[in-house]
């Protein structure tokens, strides 16, 4: 499974992409907001080191509109994947960009039926927020195993971008179910690296270490 990171911070990007745990980058208004950075400066910095898919995100609502913004997004690099959002208007520039050989990303699915859909308009990656949909008491797990079916049913190429990742546990879910990538904060992604018993373990051999009275250095 791939490893995309949700942030705009390029320091935090910088620290997982040394330790080979970036794949790629999602962005969004939200994460561009936290910035405080330009869009197109920010995305540009981090197309500079991170050589997978960079997502960077229209604003635009109307298909003509979203069609131009995409365009200029797409022009800062290579690797940038336009991400639209999943409406009529959404899925339209979704078809005319991959037409055109960019990739896309459609973001905001909530639904099986939207990630069909989505799929049929050749979409590059389809991401469905699990955390959203666990807060309004659904099950964000359920929808990865449904979009998973249908697109090993059809042979979709479309890839299942998890997002909305809110915990650990999260991550191996979506491995475990089939999530082509997984799309999650800086802290979530270290936080795999954690364990209660890790941190025992570690407590006492130092604490027996301590008491031989040897150095290594």
């Amino acid at each position: 499974m791939k490893f995309f990171v949700d942030t705009a911070d390029v320091d935090a990007i910088r620290e997982l992409h040394d330790l080979g745990m970036v794949d790629g980058v999602t962005t969004n208004p939200s994460l561009i907001l936290k910035s405080g950075r330009d869009i197109i400066e920010v995305t540009k910095e981090i197309c500079s080191f991170v050589k997978g898919p960079v997502s960077a995100e229209v604003v635009a609502l109307t298909a003509d509109e979203m069609i131009a913004e995409g365009r200029k997004l797409a022009a800062i690099a290579p690797n940038i994947a336009v991400k639209v959002p999943l409406t009529w208007d959404g899925l339209k520039t979704c078809k005319v960009l991959t037409g055109e050989g960019f990739m896309v990303n459609v973001t905001l699915c909530f639904s099986a039926n939207q990630a069909l859909i989505a799929a049929k308009a050749g979409a590059t990656f389809i991401s469905p927020f699990i955390g959203r949909l666990d807060d309004i008491n659904l099950d964000g797990l359920d929808l990865i195993g449904d979009i998973r079916t249908i697109y090993d049913n059809y042979d979709f190429q479309t890839q299942i971008l998890a997002a909305s990742i809110r915990s650990a546990n999260h991550v191996k879910d979506c491995a475990m179910i089939g999530a082509d990538v997984v799309t999650a904060p800086p802290n979530v992604i270290k936080a795999l690296a954690s364990h209660v018993l890790t941190d025992k373990g570690l407590e006492q051999f130092m604490k027996d270490w301590a008491k031989t009275g040897q150095k290594i250095l």
